[in-house]
């Protein structure tokens, strides 16, 4: 019992799970630059199981966003595929929510109507789509700001704004393409409680794209290391640390992760 202490509260036992989620299938990603062909991804290839949050690191640049978009469906891979719920993705997934680093929420909407915004469009009734905004905005602690405009609030605000929208729409699968890369590092770290707290109640399968290895590792059941372009699976990292950020078992992992990186990006 005395290790249960140092594993993540929210790991699933693989071999307990009933079956792969996410399947990346031999993933290759190319571009055309003038005559010239970029080659950004190589051969990916893991599993995400039902419930599980994983996250993607490397260096800069190495591919992690146009990974998202390809598993997303907003892209198509070069070779390979990827396999949801047994089937191949070939078209935008309706059964995904993202989250992006660019607060991209409606000006001209409140608070309250942009948490709605999804809802709406899949024709939720007018009194069950507020109950179910109200919910979110209450568990993101944005109640009392229902009728604020986003130039009203602050930019860790407009972040738990998106957060609550994407939730709200019951997706199997959450995507987060460095949703906190621009805010400071006090806000970062309240979001991110909060990310991890409203998972642990809902279970969504998520995968994060992060340039922030601490990010990664308090937040992940399971880290996957690309190298640089074309990036491929350096290896993939259980996380079996206490959740704290000033733990020395948690600062060894980071750091070890972030060596990692720093030799992949190397070469």
């Amino acid at each position: 019992m005395e290790n249960v202490l140092y594993l993540n509260p929210y790991y699933f036992n693989m071999t307990s799970m009933q079956k792969p989620k996410i399947v990346v299938e031999n993933v290759s990603k190319n571009y055309m630059v003038g005559d010239k062909k970029i080659e950004v991804l190589h051969n990916i290839s893991f599993t995400v199981y039902e419930g599980e949050f994983i996250s993607i690191v490397g260096p800069m640049g190495c591919g992690k966003t146009t990974l998202l978009n390809i598993i997303s469906g907003i892209e198509k891979p070069s070779s390979g595929r990827v396999l949801i719920d047994g089937k191949e993705v070939r078209d935008v997934q309706k059964n995904m929510a993202l989250i992006i680093q660019e607060i991209g929420i409606f000006p001209w909407m409140t608070v309250l109507e942009n948490v709605e915004f999804g809802l709406k469009l899949r024709n939720i009734e007018k009194q069950k789509r507020l109950e179910i905004a109200r919910n979110y905005l209450k568990l993101v602690k944005l109640d009392g700001f229902e009728n604020y405009y986003p130039s009203q609030i602050s930019g860790g605000m407009k972040q738990r704004v998106g957060i609550a929208r994407a939730f709200a729409v019951d997706p199997e699968i959450l995507l987060l393409d460095a949703p906190f890369e621009q805010l400071d590092a006090q806000t970062r770290w309240y979001l991110e409680d909060e990310l991890k707290n409203i998972w642990s109640t809902y279970r969504k399968t998520a995968i994060l794209a992060t340039n922030n290895v601490q990010e990664a590792v308090y937040l992940s059941d399971r880290i996957i290391v690309l190298t640089k372009k074309p990036a491929k699976v350096k290896e993939v990292i259980e996380v079996n640390v206490p959740r704290n950020r000033t733990d020395p078992e948690f600062m060894a992992l980071r750091v070890k992760i972030e060596e990692l990186i720093e030799s992949t990006g190397r070469g």
